[in-house]
């Protein structure tokens, strides 16, 4: 909870700031104190008056302003945390580099308390070399970020950079700021993502997948204190820092990953989403269209899952998925059955709002004891209600 705490909440100069709005009102009904400062390019999108209604204390705008007292000392001495959102591309810059130019930047070098960022900005920034360095400078200052997403930006693109949610920007300052380390000293094994199987150089069988509620599970088993290794097919998704991730390709890649690391981990959560079959032979080079159509020829591939259940060591808590269109809870007690996990996450892939693709998920967590529904929610809360779950199956 983050009542009473003290957020100072940086804002600057993309039009994502509107969003800074929502996020002071969730704070303030939270409880929190909060304290803004926006950059003059952020006053173009907001006017200061907004943000001084919404949280009931003034705005800080300007280095120069005549007071009483130094504000970028006196805000850093005050809160408990710095929040800056939207961090755009400069304001990353500025950060990685200690320049310290206008109120926010020097309030953020003057800062001892946790710093949390939502980078926002256009997709080609966001990868940008420069961009990418800066940021990874200030992960290895243990600052944490959340975001960016994916969807329709300000330029018309549909692509990566959107800043987070307002909610999902409270998870991860509620995470940052009262941490839960119930699975300190544990190795939790994680897989993500689709499998890639090749049918020639250019084409391929592969699913929806895009990752996310693995990449969710590694970052909440992180911040409860486990040490993570993250085994993903390919996406479009940056590991959470402090998580070792090892890229695989092929269902194949993704057996010979998982089972060399099997016995390290004390849990081992499969949320990959590996293909079933593949090409018998990948030829070696493209396939011509010669309208006399195709037949492809497929093999099953390694059942991964039930090769863990089968050399699972004493104590060891294996968790697998179950994403299903049809006879969802028959299927995945069947499945925990088969396959000796000690829970099923059970999820209906073919609504729109939960499954692939998509932020939020809807699941249920089947164990020889029951089931138990986690309504719709964000992925990254899912991922705390399923790590809550194996906690009690190993009385954490």
């Amino acid at each position: 909870m983050l009542k009473d705490k003290h957020i100072a909440l940086g804002v600057t100069g993309g039009i994502a700031a509107y969003k800074a709005c929502d996020l002071v009102s969730r704070l303030v009904k939270q409880g929190a104190q909060v304290r803004v400062v926006l950059t003059e390019h952020a006053c173009r999108f907001v006017p200061p008056l907004t943000f001084e209604t919404l949280s009931g204390n003034p705005a800080y705008t300007d280095t120069f302003a005549p007071r009483a007292e130094m504000e970028h000392i006196s805000l850093a001495k005050w809160a408990d945390a710095l929040v800056i959102a939207p961090a755009t591309a400069n304001c990353l810059a500025k950060l990685a580099n200690g320049i310290a130019d206008d109120l926010l930047s020097t309030t953020a070098l003057a800062m001892n308390a946790p710093l949390l960022i939502a980078p926002a900005m256009n997709a080609n920034m966001w990868r940008h070399p420069a961009t990418r360095a800066n940021l990874d400078v200030l992960l290895s200052r243990s600052v944490r970020t959340v975001g960016p997403g994916t969807g329709r930006l300000a330029c018309g693109d549909d692509d990566v950079g959107r800043m987070a949610e307002p909610a999902e920007i409270i998870e991860a300052l509620d995470a940052l700021m009262n941490p839960r380390r119930d699975f300190e000293g544990r190795r939790v094994l994680v897989t993500a993502g689709p499998t890639v199987e090749r049918i020639d150089p250019v084409r391929y069988i592969t699913n929806r997948s895009s990752g996310k509620m693995g990449y969710a599970l590694a970052e909440a088993a992180r911040d409860r204190g486990a040490e993570v290794v993250l085994v993903s097919g390919p996406v479009a998704l940056a590991a959470p820092a402090g998580v070792e991730r090892v890229s695989v390709e092929s269902s194949a890649d993704l057996c010979e990953a998982v089972l060399a690391r099997g016995e390290w981990a004390d849990i081992v959560i499969q949320a990959a989403a590996p293909a079933d079959f593949r090409p018998v032979a990948m030829a070696a080079g493209k396939i011509k269209k010669t309208g006399a159509g195709m037949k492809l020829e497929l093999e099953n591939t390694t059942d991964i899952a039930a090769e863990l259940g089968r050399r699972k060591r004493p104590g060891q808590v294996l968790v697998g998925f179950a994403a299903e269109t049809d006879d969802v809870l028959a299927n995945a007690r069947e499945k925990l059955a088969r396959k000796n996990c000690d829970m099923i996450v059970a999820n209906d892939v073919s609504r729109s709002d939960a499954g692939f693709g998509v932020d939020t998920n809807a699941v249920t967590l089947i164990t020889a004891d029951g089931a138990r529904e986690l309504p719709l929610m964000r992925k990254r809360e899912a991922a705390d209600g399923i790590l809550d779950g194996v906690a009690a199956l190993m009385g954490l």
